[in-house]
């Protein structure tokens, strides 16, 4: 499944620092000068679930495979980039291909690291990305309808379909408001038509990222920078998660029995960027079931909603079209009864056909036949 997140922000708001401690590597530079990151740099990482762990105690299993996400740290962006000022065309191109946003704000004073903008401000800052993103899609919008509107004079329901979407998303752009919070203003097929046809970047969820100092940790209760992120977010109804870029640097350079010590002098029960890998598998609506055995104990990544066969099929194709049955039962249940064996005994794990939607947490196995 192909879902990525995309970390924007102005330039030196800590992008490249938290893509780097996300990642474990190297691989973004570091350094106090805009635009140090060109080419957009991809990392997968896993998916923190603790879940897997118990599963694989009850079944004794050789191997652990966590789900993961994709992160994309793309370049920095400063005013102007819808008219491709800056590498402004290169990161409106990178950012329309992945499925969320991470968008970074700084929220510590530091006169040694280089604001773009001359002071610290995230509500400021965060405007300034999304009226470039509100600007870039109004030209897609406004190109678009331009062409779609003399093909629906002659009667075409597709073209029809979309001029009635892009009259729609004209309206909010022209206002000056993303898509995604004015979704109510379109129907179903109008939005399914919109991410098909131009591929809005103000459609895809967002989350913030606000980046603290060290001194503000765990939570940056008493930093006036957060507050106000927090306020913005909460009337675009956009989860917020506090970090300090700088910390999470200096977890991943530690060895790992000495992380949880250093963690926990500074008020933090886990990295922080578990909270944020956490809530980018949210934003982008998907779900962990497992598979588990002596083998192996799995996760396995799926859209909310997805039905058993089609689960199945990010397993192997084979398994999605030979499908029988799904045998099924919640984490909970497991992990209270302690055994597959006794849990089929008690009839703890039903069986479930080709119409069952997967939940989060189910335990399948999946009888199938090719």
């Amino acid at each position: 499944m192909k879902l990525n997140i995309g970390i924007v922000g102005l330039p030196n708001v800590g992008k490249s620092t938290i893509f780097n401690a996300l990642t474990e590597t190297a691989k973004a530079d570091v350094a106090n000068y805009p635009f140090c990151t060109i080419d957009p740099n991809v990392g997968v990482v896993n998916v923190p679930d603790e879940r897997l762990y118990k599963l694989a105690q009850i079944s004794n299993s050789k191997s652990i495979v966590p789900a993961t996400i994709e992160f994309v740290d793309i370049a920095g962006l400063v005013k102007g980039a819808s008219k491709g000022e800056g590498l402004g065309n290169q990161f409106l191109s990178n950012i329309r291909n992945v499925s969320a946003i991470a968008h970074v704000v700084r929220c510590f004073d530091d006169e040694n690291v280089v604001h773009v903008e001359g002071s610290v401000n995230p509500v400021r800052d965060a405007e300034i990305i999304e009226t470039e993103l509100i600007l870039s899609d109004l030209q897609s919008v406004e190109k678009k309808l331009e062409k779609l509107e003399k093909v629906a004079k002659t009667g075409d329901k597709e073209a029809k379909l979309g001029v009635s979407a892009l009259q729609k998303a004209k309206e909010v752009l022209e206002d000056l408001k993303p898509l995604r919070a004015n979704l109510d203003r379109f129907s179903e097929e109008e939005i399914d038509w919109l991410k098909k046809n131009i591929f809005p970047i103000t459609i895809k969820p967002l989350m913030y990222i606000a980046n603290i100092a060290e001194e503000d940790l765990p939570e940056g209760e008493n930093n006036k920078y957060v507050q106000a992120i927090k306020e913005k977010a909460k009337k675009e109804n956009a989860p917020v998660v506090v970090l300090s870029g700088k910390v999470e640097q200096e977890v991943i350079e530690l060895d790992p029995e000495d992380r949880l010590e250093f963690l926990q002098s500074l008020g933090l029960k886990e990295p922080s960027l578990n909270k944020m890998i956490r809530e980018g598998y949210k934003l982008l609506d998907l779900i962990t079931y497992f598979t588990t055995g002596e083998k192996e104990t799995r996760a396995w990544t799926i859209k909310r909603g997805t039905k058993a066969p089609q689960a199945a099929g990010e397993i192997h194709s084979d398994i999605e079209r030979g499908f029988i049955a799904a045998e099924v039962i919640p984490y909970e249940k497991l992990i209270q009864i302690n055994s597959m064996t006794k849990a089929k005994e008690q009839g703890a794990v039903k069986i479930e056909g080709k119409d069952y939607q997967v939940k989060d947490g189910n335990v399948i196995y999946f009888r199938f036949n090719v």
